[in-house]
């Protein structure tokens, strides 16, 4: 039997079973709906790095955040998801909610068996996100963008201003522990989604500046980058 008929026939029983009530029909319509958990599409476009467009439907790659318009590295993630799915056939696995707040399909995306997400990680084009919780492949984002660390490719690239070796955060607050001031306009703090905090002026030695930022979308997650994007600080809060 087809698996378009055996769809039909399954809704069929479905209904007939809520009519006699057989208590069965819990497991059977459990069984239908885990059926429904992956999908076959055409990818028509990319908006950015983490959002694709299928068949007019927006898709919002699951466990991921890329840079916005106008930040540092929004064109090079944009370009490399493209090169990856566009005009391609992928799978979309669906964990958890199916969608965001924006109507968004929510989803992993798997083209050649290889996760996207993952890879747009692991190639420093994005960083983890686990905004409605850890799932099934946060294990494997994390692991990716400690090898994006390990490798200091694209966003995971070490700040080459020499205050990068001595300033850090401690708490909600930037610290100075050189033995010179640092220049640190347009430095930015960065939870793991959008919100982030931009810094300006000069600190001195031994002086500490709190940032007022809403971590509330952060799983426990900051990323603090120079004025030229470099990576200058990746930490737990």
């Amino acid at each position: 039997m087809k698996k378009r008929e055996y769809k039909i026939l399954l809704i069929v029983l479905v209904v007939f079973f809520i009519a006699i009530n057989y208590s069965f029909l819990d497991s059977s319509l459990e069984d239908f709906l885990e059926s429904e958990q992956t999908s076959k599409v055409l990818i028509e476009r990319v908006i950015d790095g983490d959002t694709i467009v299928s068949n007019g439907t927006s898709i919002r790659l699951l466990g991921i955040n890329t840079p916005e318009h106008g930040e540092f590295f929004y064109e090079e993630a944009r370009d490399f998801l493209d090169d990856l799915v566009t005009g391609k056939n992928v799978s979309l696995e669906f964990v958890g909610p199916r969608e965001d707040k924006y109507f968004r399909t929510l989803a992993y995306v798997f083209f050649n068996g290889e996760n996207v997400n993952v890879r747009m990680v692991e190639e420093g084009f994005g960083n983890f996100y686990f905004y409605d919780g850890r799932d099934k492949y946060s294990d494997d984002l994390e692991n990716a963008w400690a090898s994006c660390l390990e490798k200091e490719i694209n966003l995971c690239e070490k700040s080459e201003d020499v205050c990068s070796e001595c300033v850090g955060i401690s708490g909600n607050s930037i610290v100075n522990s050189c033995s010179f001031s640092c220049d640190v306009e347009d430095w930015t703090i960065k939870g793991e989604g959008r919100e982030k905090f931009l810094f300006n002026g000069t600190l001195e030695v031994g002086e500490s500046r709190e940032f007022d930022l809403d971590l509330s979308d952060s799983s426990g997650s900051l990323f603090l980058r120079d004025g030229e994007g470099g990576l200058v600080y990746f930490g737990r809060f």
